[in-house]
């Protein structure tokens, strides 16, 4: 039968600390020891591993080919056990955390407090929370580090940024109960050309109608309106000022009785996916894939 070597972690952090410290003096002070103390767990260590793991140059501790070896292992190990003492220590006392996000429209978060409440229920130590200023720029503003989370129907290949599928939704036309477009079964790009078309933001290549259907059809409305509040945008189309595009979900069931018409773009529809952005990291908290989950599970369409 073989020997069976049992090397404990105090050995391993004091090889760890040896080769990176390059003395048991230096290796002392940190591992809170005497260096006659640390000698001996070193004489140990060389007597279960069966070959000597540092050779002595004055008072200078060079490792040997098998200490080198037994070093970089003890960097995994340690690094292993370092991680299952943390992740027990959150097992136990609750996973915490947070998660900064934002979305490239301000009417996606009509439906992100349900979400928030639902998920809160569940992970009541993460702490969610929504960063209104990168909503026009989420991507730019995630791979700065702002945020944690983007939510996007515009996925710019990026090598250090995932994406996620979360949901699809259709693009419709909201105009005015007396305007022409409410007698159409559906409008297409050119019906754009005499009208002034109400908008979120800018710029333009960000407006979904504008990069789905009227720039690669070169159709350019009469004029724009820049409006971020989704309610005013309404008021203006009530008056009928102007016709916004919205998503489905995002449409108010009272709207009908309001003179206002829901009209289709396109026989087909104009359709749009969002994804979940997050950077591409080591060690990714769990609790972030959660609230993804969440996402995906939880968002009307």
């Amino acid at each position: 039968m073989g020997m069976i070597i049992i090397i404990e972690n105090r050995h391993l952090k004091l090889i760890k600390e040896v080769y990176e410290l390059g003395t048991l003096a230096a290796a002392s002070e940190v591992l809170y020891l005497t260096p006659g103390a640390l000698s001996q767990q070193l004489k140990e260590a060389e007597s279960l591993a069966g070959t000597k793991i540092f050779n002595r140059l004055n008072k200078k501790m060079i490792p040997t080919k098998a200490g080198t070896h037994i070093y970089q292992t003890a960097c995994k190990i340690l690094k292993e056990l370092n991680q299952l003492d943390k992740s027990l220590k959150e097992l136990a006392s609750g996973e915490k955390g947070s998660i900064l996000l934002s979305t490239e429209c301000y009417t996606s978060y009509h439906w992100l407090p349900a979400i928030l409440a639902k998920f809160k229920i569940d992970f009541e130590n993460i702490d969610v929370k929504i960063v209104f200023e990168a909503t026009h720029k989420p991507i730019q503003k995630l791979l700065q580090g702002h945020i944690d989370l983007a939510i996007t129907s515009d996925p710019v290949p990026n090598e250090n940024i995932d994406y996620y599928e979360l949901f699809e939704d259709e693009m419709v036309a909201i105009v005015n109960s007396e305007h022409p477009w409410a007698l159409k079964k559906f409008i297409d790009a050119v019906d754009f050309i005499s009208e002034n078309l109400i908008i979120h933001s800018e710029p333009l290549e960000t407006v979904t109608i504008y990069q789905k259907l009227l720039q690669p059809n070169k159709i350019q409305p009469k004029s724009f309106t820049i409006l971020p509040l989704t309610e005013a945008s309404i008021e203006l189309v009530k008056a009928d000022m102007g016709v916004m595009v919205m998503a489905n979900w995002a449409i108010n069931p009272n709207f009908r009785n309001e003179n206002i018409e829901i009209v289709k773009i396109t026989p087909n529809g104009i359709k749009r996916i969002h994804y979940g952005a997050i950077r591409k990291e080591h060690d990714k908290p769990d609790y972030i894939f959660n609230f993804l989950k969440y996402l995906k599970d939880g968002i009307k369409r």
